[in-house]
Parts: C-alpha cells; sequence; structure tokens
C-alpha cells in the first residue's frame, strides 16, 4: 500500500485544484494523488495555522512535511519579512508546493526535498511548524522532534498537531525529554497543538 511518506508516490497523478480561507485570505492549491490529504486543507493542519504564534526571536521557519503547501504558504503570507523553508520527502508534494506559492504570488519562501530535517539550509531557524507523518511510524516522527531540537537555535520553537488518539501524550513525553519547556497550547477536536522551546 502506497502512501504519502515516499520519496516518489507510485499512483497515478490526478492533478485537482480548490480554493481554501486561511487567516482570513483565499488562497488557491493545487493537489494531486499520493499527498497528503488531497481533496481539502485537513483539520489538524487549520488547527496549527490558526493556533501558531509567530517567534519573538529572528530566524527563518520550517514546515517539515509540507505537502501541497498549506501551513508553510499561509505563515509566508502573513509573515512576509520572514523566510518559510517548505521540505518534503515526496517529490509531488515538493513540486506542488512551489506551483501553489508561484500561483498564490508567494515569494517569500525556499522549497525543497528533504527526508525529514536532513538537507535544511537556513543557518538560523527560529521555529519548526509540523503536522508529523503519523502513517510513517514512531520512529519516524520522533527523530523530526529529535532533528528539530538539534536545528534551532536557543528559544527556538518547535510546534506540532497530532491527534490523542495517534499519539499526542507520547509526543510530550518525547519533548519533554528534548526540550526545556513544553506545553500544550491548543486542544480542538482530539487535536493536540503543542508547543516546545529549546
Amino acid at each position: 500500500m502506497s502512501h504519502y511518506y515516499t520519496s516518489k508516490p507510485d499512483v497515478e497523478s490526478k492533478p485537482q485544484s480548490f480554493t481554501f480561507n486561511l487567516m482570513g485570505k483565499d488562497f488557491t492549491f493545487t493537489t494531486d494523488a499520493g499527498v497528503f490529504s488531497k481533496k481539502e486543507v485537513d483539520f489538524g493542519s487549520r488547527v496549527l495555522i490558526d493556533t501558531f504564534e509567530e517567534p519573538e526571536i529572528e530566524g527563518a521557519i520550517i514546515d517539515v512535511g509540507c505537502g501541497y503547501g498549506p501551513i508553510g504558504l499561509s505563515l509566508a503570507s502573513s509573515m512576509p519579512s520572514r523566510t518559510i523553508h517548505m521540505v518534503d520527502v515526496n517529490q509531488r508534494a515538493i513540486l506542488l508546493s512551489k506551483q501553489n506559492a508561484e500561483l498564490n504570488g508567494i515569494s517569500n519562501v525556499r522549497i525543497y526535498e528533504s527526508d525529514r530535517l536532513a538537507e535544511i539550509i537556513a543557518p538560523s531557524v527560529a521555529a519548526i511548524v509540523t503536522n508529523p507523518p503519523i502513517r510513517a511510524g514512531k520512529d519516524i516522527v520522533h527523530s523530526i522532534y529529535e532533528q528539530s531540537y538539534d536545528r534551532l537555535i536557543e528559544n527556538g520553537e518547535l510546534w506540532v498537531v497530532i491527534q490523542k488518539k495517534q499519539g499526542a501524550p507520547s509526543t510530550v513525553e518525547k519533548l519533554e525529554s528534548l526540550f526545556k519547556e513544553v506545553e500544550v497550547v491548543e486542544k480542538v477536536k482530539g487535536y493536540w497543538i503543542v508547543k516546545a522551546i529549546k
């Protein structure tokens, strides 16, 4: 069974587009088979976008597992003075994110392929946001947390959206073993937004 956490999805390409309102602004997204939540912006991502607060410290923001781009592009649109790095292991997702950045006139983004945070090129990282690839398994998800800790600058923030039934409590436990401060900042319909400060 193929899923979206793969470099080259083996499902046939069937592009589609839709318009979605995020942070009070309409975005047009082209999506495709083989990427996460292709019919609409998933609820977890929407809660993360609505809850995220721009960090007070300088530095880039990274969207890990950006998919076709809803989180990274909406944040980039609302923070024009920041550079948002958007990465995904899925080549189809990266292509779609680039198309969607162009489609919505967003230029303060760097979009490129990376397995988790391996290829991140930002010199200093103030915040990382992720709707982690739960289907890829706990080891992959926890390695995203570990790599995020390593890449963030002092007082940098990791923001995670995860469903309670898909491991939110163990996410909190894992983050508490790494970060100096961990807080569940929002709980909506079983989704938790967890913020960890380095």
